[in-house]
C-alpha cells in the first residue's frame, strides 16, 4: 500500500485514483495525525509526504520516521511547492528518498515511485530485522537499537540463521551442520557456548533467543 499524506483534497484524490487505476493500492489522508493513526494500523511500501500539512512539517514528520526503529526502512518521496535548491536540500537530508515539486505530472509521479521501490527493494533485501535488531548482511554489521554490535563470524552466521526463520525451532545438529559444515566433528554443546556469548553481546536484545530444551534454539514469536 502507498501512502499519501496531502491536505490539498483535489491532489490527493487525484494521486489516489491515479496509483489505484495503474495496479497500487493506495490510500490518502489528510495530516501528521492520520498518518500516524495508519502507522499504527498497517506499515506502508511507500509515503508520499507533502511538506506542508495543518498540524506538523513534513521535514519533522519525516525526522520522526527515520527515527522509529518501525518506520525507518519505509521510503518516502516529498512532494511540495516549496521548489528551491536548498528546500530540496533540506528534504534528501531529512532522509527523503526522492523530492518532487508541485506542480508535477501524474506519469512522473508513477516513474518516480517504481524508481524509489526498485532502489529500496534491492537496498532492504540484504537487511535483516527483528524488532530493535538489526543485521546488514552486506556489510556483515549487527545493531541493537542502533548500537552496533561486534560478532565473530560464527556469532553472525547464528543469528542470522535464527533471524531468517524467526518463530521456527532450529535444532542444535541443523545448526552445527549449516554453520560449521557436515564434515565437523565437534559435539553439539559448542551450539550452546556460541550461544551464551551470542547473548551476552546482544545484552537486552538477548531475550529474543529462546532456548527449546533438549532440541535447540528460536528467536520468540
Amino acid at each position: 500500500m502507498i501512502l499519501c499524506v496531502e491536505d490539498d483534497v483535489n491532489i490527493q484524490e487525484l494521486i489516489v485514483y491515479t496509483l489505484n487505476s495503474t495496479g497500487y493500492k493506495a490510500k490518502g489522508v489528510n495530516s501528521a495525525k492520520e498518518l500516524y493513526q495508519v502507522l499504527t494500523e498497517q506499515l506502508p511500501e511507500l509515503i508520499l509526504l507533502d511538506i506542508m500539512l495543518p498540524d506538523e512539517d513534513g521535514l519533522d514528520i519525516i525526522k520522526k520516521l527515520k527515527e522509529n526503529i518501525q518506520t525507518r526502512m519505509i521510503p518516502v518521496i516529498m512532494l511540495t511547492a516549496k521548489s528551491s535548491e536548498m528546500d530540496k536540500i533540506k528534504g534528501l537530508d531529512s532522509g527523503a528518498d526522492d523530492y518532487m515539486t508541485k506542480p508535477f505530472s501524474m506519469l512522473e509521479l508513477i516513474s518516480r515511485i517504481k524508481a524509489v521501490l526498485r532502489r529500496t527493494t534491492n537496498e532492504h533485501s540484504n537487511i535483516l530485522t527483528f524488532r530493535d535488531l538489526t543485521m546488514d548482511l552486506s556489510k556483515h554489521t549487527v545493531s541493537v537499537d542502533g548500537q552496533k554490535i561486534s560478532l565473530t563470524l560464527k556469532e553472525f552466521e547464528l543469528l542470522k540463521k535464527l533471524m531468517e526463520n524467526p518463530g521456527i525451532v532450529c535444532t542444535r545438529d541443523m545448526l552445527l551442520n549449516e554453520i560449521w559444515g557436515y564434515d565437523y566433528y565437534g559435539e553439539s554443546r559448542t551450539v550452546d557456548v556460541h550461544i551464551r556469548t551470542l547473548r551476552s553481546k546482544l545484552q537486552k536484545a538477548e531475550m529474543y533467543i529462546e532456548t527449546i530444551r533438549g532440541v535447540g534454539y528460536k528467536m520468540i514469536d
